[in-house]
């Protein structure tokens, strides 16, 4: 998924990688010098001392560092059981890499709806979902916000299934205390540049409370071996290399700031934008704590109004609003247009418009603004006042 918007022409972009690195490029490079003059770039100690502090961040035993997000779901689906034939529930409203993961282990997504105020997997959704078959449920964390995990836990509890935890967007999150990534089996993140603790490429890592779990996994992601060229079952090449996880120990060292900065960017935002009528703004439940990977508005209806041809007229009122703001430079997007269940990867599994209305209600309705922490109170305004201006023409 690509959010760093440098490619964008927009006067404000979502995401300014170039002014994050420009306020911390003395410590990268030092970082880096350190690897390049040790040579040692794979499972060395900086990977070692990241998982050590990506735990304790998350509130954790262990880290597993991988080669990025999708292979921590891939491999942590695999560590809990699941394999071809099996079933897997996961949201239908998120990325693709969720549902792909339990593809790839030629098992079966059964696909859930989501919650309106949150965006999250719907608990109510679980129960009448589970088989014989059932080998996992997946929740994801979207957009920054914990799912509401204590009812997931209590049926996931009933029936003997483990709850892996996608946390690719929300490191930092937490429901009643708990960090995400921390209640489940075990969680999964991503350090896909674009994300809220971003490496220069590929990286992930898998955290787990589960000490025999965790022994397997770093077996699994080194090709299965247990011992000097000796493999006790069939694994993957998947190691977070030692570039990436020193430029990660940096950024994980401004993390606190960043969140910090991100959540003052949305209560900015909610009072800039509260008085708006037709859109609704991000919702954080009583005892959530959301860290904002992305700030996300819904905006219901259809495109109308003058200058709108009965060709657009069609069209979702959030497409309008995005070219709207397009032209007053400012970049937008929408995370996701289309529910995992209407994906054409997915056709063969006979997934129909009306099937998660929920879902599919959101895939037209949200729209993502800019929100990154080196955001000025300045460019806020101005990414409210042209949203004011989006809505009312």
């Amino acid at each position: 998924m690509n959010t760093s918007g440098q490619s964008s022409t927009a006067a404000i972009p979502m995401l300014d990688l170039q002014a994050q690195f420009n306020s911390i490029a003395p410590e990268i490079r030092a970082a880096v010098d350190e690897v390049l003059t040790s040579q040692q770039f794979v499972l060395g100690p900086q990977g070692n001392a990241l998982e050590r502090e990506i735990a304790e961040a998350c509130g954790t035993r262990f880290g597993i560092g991988v080669a990025s997000g999708t292979e921590a779901l891939e491999l942590g689906l695999h560590a809990c059981g699941v394999g071809a034939g099996d079933e897997v529930i996961v949201p239908a409203f998120t990325f693709i890499a969720t549902g792909s993961a339990v593809s790839a282990l030629g098992a079966r997504p059964v696909f859930a709806d989501i919650e309106p105020g949150t965006f999250n997997l719907d608990p109510e959704q679980i129960a009448s979902r589970i088989t014989p078959h059932t080998r996992a449920i997946v929740v994801v964390h979207l957009y920054g916000l914990s799912a509401d995990m204590n009812p997931i836990l209590e049926i996931a509890e009933k029936h003997g299934i483990p709850v892996i935890e996608d946390n690719a967007q929300s490191i930092g999150a937490s429901d009643r205390g708990r960090k995400t990534g921390s209640m489940g089996r075990l969680g999964c993140l991503s350090f896909y540049p674009s994300k809220n603790l971003g490496a220069y490429g590929d990286a992930g890592m898998i955290v787990t409370q589960d000490e025999k779990l965790a022994t397997r996994l770093r077996a699994l992601r080194n090709h299965g071996q247990t011992g000097r060229y000796l493999s006790t079952e069939r694994g993957w090449n998947s190691r977070l290399d030692e570039l990436q996880a020193t430029i990660l120990r940096v950024k994980l060292r401004h993390l606190a700031s960043w969140t910090a900065a991100r959540q003052a960017h949305a209560r900015l935002y909610d009072s800039l934008l509260q008085d708006l009528p037709g859109i609704v703004l991000p919702r954080v439940p009583a005892a959530r704590e959301h860290v904002y990977y992305l700030y996300t508005v819904r905006i219901p209806g259809k495109a109308t109004g003058p200058g709108v041809s009965n060709n657009r007229a069609s069209e979702p009122r959030s497409d309008m609003i995005q070219k709207r703001l397009a032209e007053q430079g400012v970049a937008s997007m929408v995370y996701y247009p289309v529910p995992l269940h209407l994906q054409p990867l997915y056709a063969s599994l006979g997934g129909k418009p009306g099937d998660l209305r929920v879902s599919e209600r959101a895939s037209r309705e949200v729209l993502s603004i800019p929100i990154y922490p080196e955001l000025t109170r300045a460019q806020i305004e101005h990414v409210a006042a042209a949203f004011r201006t989006a809505i009312s023409e």
